[in-house]
């Protein structure tokens, strides 16, 4: 057996065990959260009772915590749990805004990296090899322009983040991009969500919640939209460009 067909026969056989990467990981999540009632910990119920224990560790453990709270947050993204954004907040109310917002951009690039890179693993080339027609056309105007289409995805916070993991990884969207998108992408909201948390104690401390409607305001979501749409001017450009190389009489 020649060295070619060696590689053929085992990516055969690796191919069922890479298929069921994914879903087993989505399983994973979902007994994450209706066995063990993980989702419970993410809440500001959470976070209020367990707000002295937190900051104790912080004050004595700040590197130990900061690591062990990065852990925990990317394995919420990797698990697409719900709620990650109070992951984010709690950065900003144990390490303050600038630090909070750095721990929680490496933390949610590294978790959706986890899970893109299996999704891709998994069932990515099943849904390329499928792709065919419009979902085709799709893939491929996705991939001319993956960086600023991923940007503009990730500036507006209205997308679910879980969901433009897996919808890049069966567009076939580079790892490079990925990682480059997503990390400069979600940089407005999470310092955003990061100086919320900053003021979390006050906050903690009336017995209220913080008001995550701010992140809809005007004040904070039309620099958003501007940014995302700034973010699409290389394809404007690029469409511009080809009209008028195509003249007049096109």
């Amino acid at each position: 057996m020649t060295g070619k067909a060696k590689v053929e026969k085992q990516g055969s056989t690796l191919r069922p065990v890479r298929i069921i990467l994914l879903p087993l990981l989505i399983a994973l999540g979902l007994v994450a959260i209706f066995v063990f009632h993980l989702d419970r910990y993410l809440t500001f119920e959470a976070l209020a009772a367990n707000r002295t224990w937190l900051l104790h560790n912080v004050a004595n453990a700040f590197l130990l915590t900061a690591f062990a709270f990065a852990a925990t947050y990317v394995a919420a993204t990797a698990l697409s749990l719900p709620g990650s954004f109070i992951l984010t907040i709690a950065a900003g109310f144990l390490f303050g805004t600038v630090v909070g917002t750095i721990v929680a951009i490496v933390s949610a690039t590294a978790g959706a990296t986890l899970l893109f890179a299996i999704a891709r693993t998994s069932l990515g080339e099943v849904f390329r090899d499928k792709s065919q027609g419009a979902l085709a056309k799709l893939r491929e105007g996705f991939r001319r322009n993956e960086l600023s289409y991923l940007l503009f995805l990730r500036f507006i916070p209205l997308f679910p983040f879980w969901l433009i993991n897996l919808a890049c990884a069966f567009l076939g969207v580079s790892l490079r991009n990925f990682v480059l998108g997503t990390a400069l992408g979600i940089i407005p909201g999470a310092a955003v969500y990061a100086s919320i948390g900053s003021g979390l104690g006050a906050i903690l401390d009336r017995g209220e919640k913080p008001d995550l409607g701010i992140v809809l305001s005007p004040a904070i979501l039309l620099p958003l939209v501007a940014l995302a749409i700034l973010s699409l001017a290389p394809i404007l450009y690029q469409r511009l460009t080809q009209l008028k190389s195509k003249g007049p009489n096109a």
